[in-house]
């Protein structure tokens, strides 16, 4: 996974947290040395296995391979732009900053004053989504791109855990994906919208030169897969009814999205096309 602006969510904190408590807790904990972090609520052995989910990651040489490197090229054309500053912005899972990323594609705003259970219940499915990813992770331990091409990435201030950190799957593209399903659901005549922002938020990865393409459709695989998992988890939909009504509230209200939507916009606009 990848890591942010704050402390990064490595397998050995968020996981030495959950090997804590085991399954779900109510409330649910935080991490003592990460107050921003909670747990879960899949307990380790019920999160998908990325490994037994995932094919290997591109081989040398291969068709693949020269996919993620074109790609690699093409979003490295992004540093400066508008778009590496929504990358970065991107990258930073310390909440509320991933509320507010989801804002516009939802068209209300996420806050803890205003919708207490979805912004619970985003900060808990990050973990979730971001551990599934692991098994893979480490089984591969492949290098990423700015271990390649030498070029900088988005938050230098993470560049040493990133280089001991796998590439594949991509933890922030499981988290946007997984989050833009779960809003889906709340929000379903926002989904095309929701779902066009999950995917942003894991390009992102590419833009800010910490992941490679496949990394990021997996990582996507990998998110879905947990929101899957997590429909049969009790604490998981009692919130996620919470939130349905939260939002319904907050719409009858007309309250406005927290972010600059409309550069939000002109920033996405400058991603390269999904074919090279």
């Amino acid at each position: 996974m990848c890591s942010i602006k704050l402390p990064s969510i490595a397998v050995s904190v968020l996981g030495a947290v959950l090997r804590a408590t085991g399954t779900q807790a109510q409330p649910a904990p935080a991490l003592t040395a990460h107050p921003g972090f909670l747990a879960g609520y899949l307990s380790p052995k019920d999160l998908p296995d990325s490994l037994a989910i995932l094919p290997p990651p591109p081989a040398a040489g291969s068709n693949a391979l020269s996919l993620d490197e074109e790609f690699n090229r093409k979003a490295l054309a992004l540093r400066g732009t508008p778009r590496w500053a929504l990358a970065t912005k991107d990258a930073d899972l310390m909440f509320p900053q991933p509320a507010d990323t989801f804002s516009c594609a939802l068209n209300a705003p996420i806050t803890e004053k205003d919708t207490p259970h979805l912004y619970t219940l985003m900060r808990r499915t990050l973990s979730d989504s971001g551990l599934a990813t692991y098994a893979a992770k480490k089984h591969y331990s492949r290098a990423r791109p700015f271990a390649v091409d030498n070029a900088p990435i988005c938050t230098p201030e993470a560049q040493t855990h990133l280089m001991s950190d796998g590439s594949y799957p991509s933890g922030h593209s499981a988290i946007g994906f997984s989050w833009a399903l779960i809003l889906s659901e709340i929000a379903p005549d926002r989904t095309n919208a929701l779902l066009v922002r999950g995917q942003v938020f894991g390009q992102s990865r590419v833009v800010c030169n910490v992941h490679w393409e496949s990394d990021v459709i997996e990582g996507r695989i990998v998110g879905a897969a947990t929101v899957a998992r997590l429909h049969s988890n009790v604490a998981f939909l009692a919130d996620l009814e919470a939130a349905k009504s939260e939002f319904a509230a907050v719409r009858a209200r007309g309250l406005k999205p927290t972010g600059d939507c409309g550069a939000e916009t002109a920033a996405i606009a400058l991603d390269p096309p999904l074919a090279p």
